[in-house]
């Protein structure tokens, strides 16, 4: 069993750094980043506190950070997390600890010392942020019963909506680690095999359907060994933090292939991340019931204990021709139907080793309301019903130009725990 570590009162904490109750780095979040200050420097691992970057190698490099752990310290001094993911909640929890108290308004280290801050202390607006985890993996789930279902309506017809496995286990895929990327950066149309309606044969060409999927993520912390399965009941200890995610979407090259092995091209060419991990500690007050699982989940899926997660989560969309995005769609990550744990569980319970850094996601995030669908094959209900745009431009799906952008926060009493944005513009197919 992990050692406890004591934490201040969420509800007391405040930091002598002003934080706007609508910021999403309070100091109950210090979600981990990585940064650079200058162009080719090697990124330094921070934490956001409102509008600024707490650099952890400065603070250990002015003696501020006392961690007793040689281990700690050296794995806080690397450009990814990966070393510190890897040494799990207790580690965690004390550096957790020691990083609120430096940043606490009665503590005068950082406070009172002008010259300490402005070593360690960045202004968000001078760094460029960076991927913070070398993703070894990658997996996806199918895991919001809302979304399975709307598109299995879509695709196969009501009665056969939800496939008969769907609600014995979480569905999954194995992704492509190697295109997932940071917010910002643009993601190139592509291209692949397309059966048009009607057609006996397909073409090869840009998709034309080209849609996103608002998700969450989260990063393993310790691995496990080849053959050793993680239970539900440690699945908690192996898991980090969580990041926001749009895993984009070809739907007319999916359509084609993925039918008997599932998807590939379709999906593989880009997903985008959130920068901050928002540590899984920050999100443990708003922890609610998960939806009622009917049939009872096998033993080794029952979850004990509330692991659902009220996250407000909203898409935005933004043409070429508006001066601001517009929001499309808003959901909540609590409507998932199969939690972390028992994705995580679930996909471990064959002996698959999983290792410090792999990144696990949701699959798209809807709600039972159109207006909370999380993609656009939901919300334009396979392009039927066009979204009309403040600007009086439609879309069915993601044109040239266009521009998403996902938010998400959990809402506490008087501050907000937020994983910034995610945001991606669509650049034109590269012709063959």
């Amino acid at each position: 069993m992990q050692k406890q570590v004591a934490t201040p009162a969420l509800g007391l904490l405040g930091s002598f750094i002003p934080v706007a109750a609508e910021s999403h780095f309070p100091i109950q979040n210090l979600p981990y980043g990585t940064f650079r200050r200058r162009t080719g420097e090697l990124p330094r691992i921070g934490v956001a506190i409102g509008d600024y970057v707490l650099d952890l190698a400065a603070l250990a490099e002015n003696g501020c950070f006392s961690h007793p752990q040689a281990a700690v310290r050296e794995a806080l001094s690397q450009s990814t997390l990966n070393a510190f993911m890897a040494l799990g909640p207790l580690a965690w929890a004390m550096v957790r600890v020691e990083l609120q108290n430096l940043l606490s308004a009665q503590n005068s280290i950082l406070r009172d010392h002008a010259a300490l801050r402005d070593a360690v202390l960045i202004p968000q607006s001078q760094v460029t942020l960076c991927m913070p985890v070398d993703i070894g993996d990658y997996t996806d789930f199918y895991a919001s019963k809302e979304h399975a279902s709307n598109v299995g309506t879509l695709w196969r017809g009501k009665d056969n909506a939800l496939m008969p496995n769907w609600t014995h286990m979480p569905i999954g895929y194995h992704g492509r680690a190697s295109s997932v990327v940071i917010s910002g950066t643009p993601v190139r149309r592509p291209s692949g095999q397309i059966l048009s309606n009607g057609a006996s044969v397909p073409q090869f060409g840009p998709s034309g359907i080209l849609d996103f999927e608002l998700e969450m993520g989260f990063f393993i912390g310790p691995g496990n060994a080849l053959g050793r399965p993680v239970s539900v009941r440690d699945a908690a200890s192996h898991i980090f933090g969580l990041v926001l995610v749009n895993d984009w979407s070809a739907r007319d090259i999916q359509k084609w292939e993925y039918q008997p092995l599932g998807p590939f091209l379709g999906k593989s060419f880009a997903t985008s991340l959130s920068p901050w991990i928002v540590p899984l500690a920050a999100l443990a007050p708003f922890r609610v019931p998960s939806p009622a699982q009917d049939p009872a989940p096998l033993p080794y899926l029952q979850s004990v204990g509330d692991w659902a997660l009220n996250i407000e989560l909203a898409v935005a969309l933004k043409t070429a021709a508006m001066n601001a995005p517009a929001q499309i769609s808003r959901s909540n990550m609590r409507y998932l139907y199969w939690n972390m744990l028992q994705q995580l569980a679930h996909h471990s319970s064959n002996g698959c080793n999983l290792r410090p850094g792999d990144l696990l996601a949701s699959g798209t995030i809807s709600g039972p309301t159109p207006d909370s669908f999380g993609s656009l094959l939901e919300l334009t209900w396979n392009g039927a019903n066009p979204l009309k745009l403040p600007s009086g431009e439609e879309r069915k799906f993601l044109e040239d130009g266009d521009t998403v952008v996902m938010n998400a926060y959990a809402q506490g009493e008087g501050y907000r725990v937020g994983f910034g944005e995610v945001r991606g513009t669509v650049a034109p197919a590269l012709k063959p």
